[in-house]
């Protein structure tokens, strides 16, 4: 894959656009900006009440870029579930796509680390997708409440914490790899930390792929999360989410990415093509000193621009740091 050193770069994005895109892309694929703004503001108070085949919606529970999440109420099994809609009033041919990539992708997928698909259709106002309930919030979430915290050693999760949740995920991942499944949107905001066990668990495969066979819209993603071929948009194989979930890790470990805010799509694919010599900006090692420089080696190489010089599998990388923890976690 000649990807180092090319000359003919994509199309450069100004960062605001970066920051709004969720895929990167242009055309069908870009996420409608108008639509994305409407349903932060659709009011669905209607909608209380309503009976989705054995379920009655309760309660709103958040919203993202192309849907709203309830928590309902299951009658058969008398239990609350989720409940993920999309207002055909904001459909696009693109984001119905997601929505049923979504449910197909993860319902094959039965695993501890993975929300669970129960039931997907569609009304005369919507389509939806009933799922697991998890009682907690996102890495997201978690990592913005901590980088609040008055200490600034509290600004950081526990390394034995960022390792468990590192692994869990990337045990899930390598299961979804097994099955021909890849996510291409790993990222904190779709992993689901349960508040009582501390769980993570893995949400949102609209964008995921299967390795088999050929492959579309391969450009799609979180930019900051994306691996350079996902974002030069070539053939991806797990070797994606391992790139992603070193990213991942890589901000759970010091208190924030070292990537300009303003930095466009050209400048985003240089930094991480520079990865090979540098890591960014400065070894994780030396920004958090609770870190073996161990971490900064395991880092590189699931960082790499270079697909073959990554983990070949999740269960590689997950033998690398439980080495690591072994050797350098009391």
């Amino acid at each position: 894959m000649a990807l180092v050193g090319q000359k003919n770069w994509p199309t450069p994005k100004h960062g605001s656009e970066v920051k709004r895109m969720r895929d990167g892309g242009d055309g069908p694929e870009a996420i409608d900006l108008e639509k994305m703004t409407s349903i932060r503001t659709l009011k669905l108070d209607y909608l209380l009440g309503r009976e989705i085949g054995t379920c009655t919606l309760l309660k709103e529970l958040a919203r993202g870029n192309m849907a709203v999440v309830f928590i309902a109420y299951q009658r058969t099994l008398k239990r609350q579930i989720a409940a993920k809609i999309l207002p055909k009033s904001l459909l696009t041919s693109f984001s119905a796509k997601l929505f049923r990539q979504e449910a197909e992708s993860a319902a094959i997928l039965s695993h501890p680390n993975i929300v669970t698909i129960y039931e997907t259709g569609e009304t005369g106002d919507f389509l939806y997708i009933l799922m697991q309930l998890v009682k907690g919030r996102s890495l997201a979430d978690y990592l913005r409440l901590i980088r609040k915290h008055v200490l600034p050693s509290k600004r950081i999760l526990p390394i034995a914490t960022t390792l468990k949740i590192t692994t869990e995920v990337l045990t899930a991942l390598d299961y979804a790899h097994r099955n021909d499944i890849v996510h291409r949107d790993i990222k904190p905001a779709n992993i689901l930390l349960e508040t009582d066990t501390g769980r993570p668990l893995i949400t949102d495969f609209g964008l995921a792929t299967t390795t088999r066979g050929s492959q579309q819209d391969v450009g799609v993603g979180t930019p900051i999360y994306m691996a350079p071929e996902q974002m030069w948009r070539g053939r991806v194989d797990g070797r994606a989410d391992i790139y992603a979930v070193g990213m991942m890790l890589y901000e759970m470990l010091v208190p924030k990415l070292p990537v300009p805010a303003s930095v466009t799509w050209e400048g985003l694919l240089k930094i991480k093509f520079r990865v090979e010599h540098h890591l960014f900006q400065e070894p994780p090692s030396r920004i958090n000193p609770l870190l073996h420089s161990e971490v900064d080696q395991i880092l590189l190489r699931a960082l790499s621009p270079d697909p073959e010089k990554r983990y070949s599998s999740c269960a590689d990388f997950v033998e690398a740091l439980r080495g690591y923890q072994i050797r350098n976690v009391k």
